[in-house]
């Protein structure tokens, strides 16, 4: 493979670049944006050239010219359900992203910025497994009330990428593991691999173990009382427990570090919260267990919170007995990114068309 790649993950206040040689990196950046700054701007999408214009003056910069690029990696958002996979941005892709059907969020801005560069130089842009890759083997969709039915959104791009990553370690293939992957982060996602595929998650947006931020699953008849009795609109609920929920509704903060320290200095409020948190992803991960028959063979455990030897450790001693746990601490989506697309252009993977 010749040439460079160009990958991009937009966040809420910062933006991700890494200019990459195959699966190594040249270098890696993170440009933060001030609540001023973006202020100014009425919704996300209107973000999109204000950031564009940054990577590319940031490109100037490194004297990276961007007619030497390969390729563009964008991160994915909340697109429609779609198999593993790395797939080629297109006009429809974009359009869904801009409209937001699943709901809104600032990774639609890395394909928007990623196909816009692509298309002045004449390459592809891809993403890699976004958060919608749904894999659900057919009862796993059951909910409980033929109303509803289950949804695969997940940390799916960093937890896929550990689950390769071991398998390449251990020279063993990837569709021949059992494995369940438990990305601790701001939200908190467990799945299950097997065969190859996804096959059954705990959903951090409506299911499950609470976390940093965000309530998980809760009593269902409790939930709909409040929202009657307060008369709340479904945005207003649904901030209550996606970004005010979790931990943070507990403890008023976010930062893991601040409440490891008040765990560490014996805050009893604090150490009750945080083994109440352990305590449901170990259940969690017991449920995924259970899916696979108890046939697990490995327990992957990352993200930004597996960097706490305590907090892992919580969990893991309820849950060692199902299988050994292995570390890979923090979230490396860029290298995620690059590592799909290099794939691709190996001709180890044929890019989906969306």
């Amino acid at each position: 493979m010749t040439g460079l790649i160009l990958v991009v993950n937009t966040g809420n206040t910062s933006t991700k670049i890494g200019i990459y040689k195959g699966e190594e990196p040249v270098f890696v950046e993170t440009i933060r944006h001030s609540d001023e700054e973006l202020a100014v701007f009425k919704d996300m999408n209107e973000q999109k050239d204000f950031r564009e214009k940054l990577i590319l003056d940031f490109l100037a910069e490194k004297d990276i010219n961007i007619n030497d690029l390969a390729a563009v990696s964008a991160r994915g958002g909340l697109l429609r359900p779609l198999e593993s996979g790395t797939y080629l941005v297109n006009e429809k892709m974009i359009a869904d992203l801009v409209e937001g059907k699943r709901g809104m969020h600032a990774s639609h801005l890395s394909a928007q910025i990623g196909y816009s560069i692509a298309s002045k130089v004449g390459i592809d842009c891809y993403t890699v497994d976004p958060v919608s890759v749904d894999e659900f083997e057919p009862v796993a969709r059951f909910s409980g009330h033929k109303l509803f039915e289950r949804s695969m959104l997940t940390h799916a791009l960093n937890m896929k990428a550990v689950a390769k990553r071991y398998a390449k370690e251990h020279k063993i293939k990837y569709a021949d593991l059992n494995l369940i992957v438990v990305h601790l982060g701001t939200g908190i996602s467990i799945s299950l691999h097997r065969g190859g595929r996804m096959v059954d998650v705990m959903n951090p947006t409506e299911e499950g173990a609470f976390s940093l931020d965000r309530s998980g699953g809760l009593p269902v008849l409790q939930v709909a009382q409040y929202i009657i009795n307060n008369k709340l609109s479904y945005k207003e609920f649904s901030k209550t427990v996606f970004g005010n929920g979790g931990l943070y509704s507990y403890l008023q903060t976010k930062d893991f570090l601040k409440v490891l320290e008040k765990y560490q200095q014996g805050d009893p409020e604090v150490i009750a919260v945080v083994h109440a948190m352990a305590y449901q992803i170990a259940k969690e991960i017991g449920a995924l267990a259970a899916v696979a028959c108890g046939k697990v063979d490995q327990i992957l455990i990352t993200g930004g919170m597996a960097n706490s030897d305590l907090f892992v450790n919580l969990i893991g001693d309820r849950i060692k007995f199902i299988a050994p746990i292995s570390l890979y601490p923090g979230e490396d989506e860029i290298q995620a990114l690059a590592e799909g697309v290099c794939r691709v252009l190996d001709g180890e993977e044929i890019a989906g068309e969306y």
